[in-house]
């Protein structure tokens, strides 16, 4: 028999702020089940790349509702079509979901996306992501969060369209000031400027082999496709 004097009579699971599902993971599941529905329509002779970016929507939503074992799956099927297919983007993209899931091969997918986003054109926003990663990942004293962030904030100057400059190096300039002041505990301007010139911070010629040496640390050999060919593809080699 029901107990209509107590305190829980009545009260409806989206009344209960313990149990309630968050609108924006409500949103991500009813997202995710479109998808899934859409991917089990598809026809067996569907375009592989069609395919691929459906898997990678999927694994996103995964990922938003903290679900990375199935995020790390879908993403892993994807990859390797998105580079067949130049998509280099996308292939950015599984790899900053790869990261996010933090498995095994975290550090891996974070290094192979790095170098596909410092060499392709990709969305500035993205790049500067991927680099701060690296700044998150690395001691307080390492040079390499130092190399990242000037290599984020070069992207940021160089690709970001008028639009996004002035929000993109405020970020990155933000960055700079962080790492400058746990690098070395400095926080003038002047300082940091300083700082930047000594360690050849602002040569865009000897920042990028100096994060060659970084990913290829990170990585350890493990690169998911032939940097030489692409190279090679390139309008500049």
């Amino acid at each position: 028999m029901v107990d209509q004097n107590s305190p829980f009579y009545g009260l409806e699971v989206k009344d209960n702020p313990v149990l309630e599902v968050s609108a924006q993971e409500h949103t991500l599941q009813q997202e995710l089940e479109q998808h899934l529905q859409h991917f089990n329509a598809l026809p067996e002779n569907c375009d592989a790349l069609e395919k691929a970016r459906l898997k990678l929507d999927i694994a996103e939503c995964y990922l938003g509702l903290d679900q990375p074992e199935d995020a790390h799956k879908w993403t892993q099927q994807t990859f390797q079509i998105f580079m067949q297919n130049s998509e280099w983007q996308l292939a950015v993209d599984c790899c900053d979901i790869i990261y996010n899931c933090n498995k095994k091969d975290a550090l891996i997918a974070l290094g192979n996306g790095i170098w596909l986003a410092v060499t392709f054109p990709i969305d500035p926003n993205t790049s500067i992501q991927m680099l701060h990663h690296i700044v998150d990942e690395t001691p307080d004293d390492s040079d390499g969060a130092a190399v990242a962030a000037m290599l984020a904030h070069f992207l940021a100057e160089t690709r970001s369209n008028e639009q996004e400059h002035k929000n993109l190096t405020f970020l990155t300039n933000q960055i700079i000031a962080q790492v400058a002041k746990r690098h070395r505990g400095i926080s003038d301007a002047n300082a940091i400027q300083t700082w930047i010139k000594m360690y050849e911070l602002d040569d865009i010629q000897k920042l990028l082999p100096k994060m060659g040496v970084i990913l290829d640390a990170i990585v350890a050999g493990k690169w998911w496709y032939d940097r030489d060919q692409i190279r090679k593809q390139l309008p500049v080699n």
